[in-house]
């Protein structure tokens, strides 16, 4: 199975390390790139501005993820620094840095991607796991850096650990997969002789200029503004919250804890997608209607908004492209006091599927056409409760991840919210938390798991399960 989890808990074999940034001459000659009249993604754009807002931070604000594997076989460097560099111009997220004004105004910067080398360093043998995870992020630029990479080797007998830790704002989960799969294949290549095809990419510059050119077209009456509009407005004019007390009562940074623990075996996953499928939901639907149920058993509350993060790829090479290639889409569920799971579920089905038309309609875009008469309160820096599923046997090169001893983790930066992934594997379903790192925020999320794994094993086992809750508002 995938690890996930915090960098705090990554646990490395300890050994030689050898690492890989970006050389001297490269990063000097990116600082003169010329501007680029693509805009970043909206995604992008509020990251960046948020990552502006809290330079202040004693810690790395901005999201750092990490991937790394096994590989059973003697390092050889100089393979190594063609497949990293191979890998580098190969996705043109790679190939360009931002600028953020005192106006909050970015702009993008590209390099060609022919001048990007890299330089490698031995650092000995660092002993212990806590050393490597400390070298790792010490060693990797933040978000305003074009370099905002770092890769390395720790070798220990009979092989080593490649690691690639990448800035979120040129990643995202199945990015992660596919750069595995890249860096695996560029390396076996390079350093044996192979000739395994890799798959055509697509350009994540041009998915920015498609974004950017769809919200172009949009204005405070467009249909799909007006939806986004209606559904916010339903909720009081503001976003969703996590429906139990999280601690925060300041504005000062709160770090990010981890908890993950297992849903249930892959026959009760089954049975859970085929109830699912029965009632005309797929699993994501299905587990909205999940969070809808609990969301009213814990507030009384009949009207839930979720959201769910969406991939915005394109058919073809862009499939196989590293970037931020997500937005989240909603998923408005109404609860009534004799609400069942079955019920819910084709409920979820329809309201997913209308979600679903919103993909490419980013909120952030929303937020800048909306007038005050909307009535609509969001703050800059906005977050909400997100629930992701992820079918991890569906993803690329999965086949090899537990042979590799394959891993994807995420720095412990600041949380404002409770995020969710779920992720199904070959034998085991599990659900993983980030949340604020209060004492309530514990004890709230640990009696959210209580009732939401409640929820999916009865719909696993009998087929269905029966609201509970009191009178809802």
């Amino acid at each position: 199975m995938v690890s996930f989890g915090l960098i705090d808990e990554w646990d490395p074999r300890p050994g030689r390390v050898t690492s890989w940034v970006a050389a001297p001459q490269t990063v000097a000659a990116a600082e003169h790139a010329p501007d680029h009249h693509v805009p970043p993604s909206h995604q992008q754009e509020e990251y960046l501005r948020a990552a502006q807002r809290n330079r202040d931070a004693c810690f790395r604000f901005s999201r750092l993820c990490l991937i790394a594997f096994d590989i059973q076989a003697p390092l050889d460097t100089e393979a190594m620094t063609t497949a990293l560099t191979t890998f580098l111009r190969r996705h043109d997220t790679f190939q360009s840095w931002f600028a953020v004004d005192d106006d909050g105004v970015v702009s993008r910067h590209v390099i060609d991607p022919e001048i990007i080398e890299l330089a490698h360093a031995a650092h000995g043998e660092l002993p212990n796991a806590a050393q490597i995870r400390e070298h790792v992020q010490a060693e990797t630029p933040g978000p305003f850096r074009w370099d905002c990479f770092s890769f390395g080797a720790i070798e220990w007998e009979g092989g080593f650990t490649l690691y690639c830790a990448v800035d979120h704002l040129n990643t995202d989960g199945i990015s992660q997969a596919m750069t595995c799969v890249d860096l695996m294949t560029l390396y076996m290549n390079a350093a044996f002789g192979m000739e395994n095809p890799l798959s055509p990419v697509g350009s994540y510059v041009d998915y920015c200029a498609r974004e950017r050119a769809i919200s172009r077209t949009l204005s405070r009456h467009s249909p799909h503004v007006q939806r986004w509009v209606e559904l916010v407005q339903a909720h009081g004019g503001s976003l969703p919250r996590f429906p139990l007390p999280l601690g925060k009562e300041s504005d000062t940074h709160t770090r990010s804890a981890h908890l993950t623990t297992t849903v249930f075996d892959e026959p009760a996953a089954q049975r859970f997608e085929d109830v699912c499928r029965a009632n005309g939901a797929n699993v994501t639907a299905g587990l909205m209607a999940v969070a809808a149920m609990a969301y009213a058993d814990f507030t009384g509350e009949s009207d839930y908004l979720g959201m769910t993060p969406k991939s915005t790829r394109a058919a073809g090479p862009e499939l196989n492209s590293v970037g931020w290639f997500t937005s989240l889409i909603p998923v408005p569920l109404t609860v009534d006091g004799a609400a069942r799971f079955t019920s819910m579920a084709t409920q979820a089905g329809h309201s997913y599927a209308a979600g679903k038309e919103l993909t490419d309609v980013s909120f952030h875009r929303v937020l800048e056409l909306v007038e005050p008469a909307d009535g609509i309160h969001v703050s800059p820096g906005w977050s909400v409760p997100m629930i992701s599923y992820v079918d991890v046997r569906k993803l690329p090169g999965v086949e090899m991840f537990d042979a590799i001893n394959g891993c994807l983790y995420g720095n412990r930066g600041s949380s404002e919210e409770v995020f969710l992934w779920i992720n199904r594997f070959q034998d085991v379903t599990s659900m993983t938390f980030l949340y604020p790192d209060t004492e309530i925020a514990h004890v709230s999320v640990k009696e959210y798991i209580e009732k939401f794994i409640g929820i999916m094993t009865a719909v696993a086992t009998d087929g269905d399960h029966v609201l509970s809750a009191p009178a809802l508002a």
